[in-house]
């Protein structure tokens, strides 16, 4: 069986987008299924390129026993499209930027994490917001309900 690959995208990628990375990739680990996926995350913009990811981000996971050892700011390119079965955008800004960045979406593969929950919405940006503790909330409900979905599709 090919891994389901799932690319996060935010606009920096230094806070929810690899918050969501990580976050998936110890939700499939505990559940024993990291072998089936093949998990990364990135940025519409280039202003943090090469930047570690943010120290709030880092705190929020780093008390769920969650690291982000290794991961550095890259930008989304137009081949990721078909290198990834899923494309995550954090809010509705990404997923303009992820449209144009990917030369539309004709496979239907870009959405928002919140759409896979109840309550479909942008994930706040806690550069802005200051609050990692909702935008954790927010990402881990959106990585179950997205598990949920492959669950479902499978």
């Amino acid at each position: 069986m090919r891994k389901i690959k799932i690319l996060f995208v935010c606009h920096g990628n230094i806070c929810r987008s690899p918050m969501a990375e990580f976050v998936l990739k110890d939700m499939v680990a505990k559940q024993g299924l990291a072998d089936k996926f093949y998990i990364a995350s990135t940025a519409t913009s280039m202003e943090e390129i090469g930047n570690p990811v943010h120290r709030g981000t880092k705190a929020k996971l780093a008390q769920c026993g969650i690291s982000t050892a290794g991961k550095y700011a890259v930008r989304m390119e137009r081949n990721d499209y078909e290198k990834y079965d899923y494309i995550i955008g954090m809010d509705q800004w990404n997923y303009k930027n992820m449209l144009h960045i990917a030369g539309g979406d004709p496979e239907h593969k870009i959405s928002l994490l919140l759409d896979y929950t109840n309550h479909p919405r942008d994930v706040a940006d806690p550069w802005y917001t200051g609050d990692f503790d909702k935008t954790y909330e927010d990402v881990v409900a959106g990585c179950e309900g997205m598990l949920e979905h492959i669950r479902r599709k499978s």
